[in-house]
């Protein structure tokens, strides 16, 4: 048998530019970050901003905040400490069941909430004007869709998936 030799990317083809995982990965990651550092000021990460606008939508128990925002239990209770500290938010008892608690936004986490949704709009139409006008609405259903369906529940595997910085 004779030896394969690795064939190079085109030019101008990113070697992972067909691997579907690896380009919403990348794509996140830049995405947050940039949305890390653009809310700095406010004193809110994107995670806090994200808990905080779906707790203002209506009365939500903490784990029910925590699967609408795609997060665990331990990083829920931690993103609510920390909301309540800043008095962004507060627990408070559901008038509907004396045992569960329902997470309230503040009058200072609704401003925040508003300052933020002004900055996350101006990167989001920023990011999207890279795409041709025709596209954009196409993308954002398209992932939409992928999200809510085919990739709304992520399946169990024995090691857990974690994400870290990439290194420099």
């Amino acid at each position: 048998m004779g030896q394969q030799t690795a064939v190079a990317p085109a030019e101008n083809e990113q070697p992972l530019s067909a691997d579907l995982c690896w380009l919403l990965s990348r794509a996140s990651y830049t995405l947050t970050t940039e949305l890390t550092a653009a809310l700095e000021d406010l004193g809110l990460s994107p995670r806090a901003h994200c808990v905080l606008s779906a707790a203002m939508t209506g009365d939500y128990t903490q784990t029910e905040l925590a699967q609408m925002s795609g997060l665990d239990k331990t990083t829920m209770v931690v993103t609510l400490d920390e909301l309540e500290k800043a008095g962004l938010a507060e627990r408070r008892p559901s008038e509907e069941d004396r045992r569960a608690r329902v997470i309230a936004v503040t009058d200072e986490g609704k401003r925040t909430v508003r300052k933020g949704e002004r900055i996350a709009e101006r990167i989001r139409e920023d990011v999207l004007a890279a795409l041709p006008a025709e596209d954009r609405e196409v993308f954002l259903d398209s992932l939409s869709l992928l999200v809510s369906d085919r990739l709304a529940e992520p399946v169990h595997c024995s090691k857990s998936v974690r994400r870290r910085a990439p290194r420099v």
